[in-house]
């Protein structure tokens, strides 16, 4: 996969992850929209554990790595009991969850063991998405 290409998945991921959150804030009707919502769940971490396979440099590293871990968030979110689909209502929901969980655990756990964050060490610090989004968030 070339880089452009590799940006533009990072994007649609990142951009379903958006969508996902965005339904979690509405009172969607879950007979509608969980079963839907827990299989864009499956596509991003089936999706991101394909791009685990596929990325090799510095910049795919930051990438997948801020990818990862707003994937891990939405779960967060997806969990919770203020969520429309909340593991106390349905049930169901709280195994699909702790397995797409543990995957990526496992993706980040992968990603921090690599080489690549000495190697990002060693170069000039960079600001990751969620970090500007934090600090932008104030203006």
């Amino acid at each position: 996969m070339n880089s452009a290409s590799f940006e533009d998945t990072i994007f649609i991921i990142n951009m379903r992850i958006k969508m996902l959150r965005d339904i979690l804030r509405l009172s969607p009707p879950p007979a509608l929209f969980l079963e839907k919502c827990l299989d864009d769940l499956a596509f991003i971490g089936w999706a991101l554990g394909r791009l685990g396979e596929e990325f090799s440099g510095v910049d795919e590293f930051d990438y997948k790595s801020d990818t990862e871990w707003q994937f891990s968030q939405l779960l967060t979110e997806f969990s919770l009991e203020s969520s429309p689909f909340s593991a106390g209502a349905f049930p169901q929901t709280l195994e699909k969850i702790a397995a797409l969980r543990s995957a990526s655990n496992e993706r980040r756990k992968a990603l921090e063991e690599s080489d690549i964050p000495s190697q990002l060490a060693k170069g000039e610090p960079v600001v990751s998405s969620a970090e500007l989004s934090g600090l932008l968030s104030n203006f």
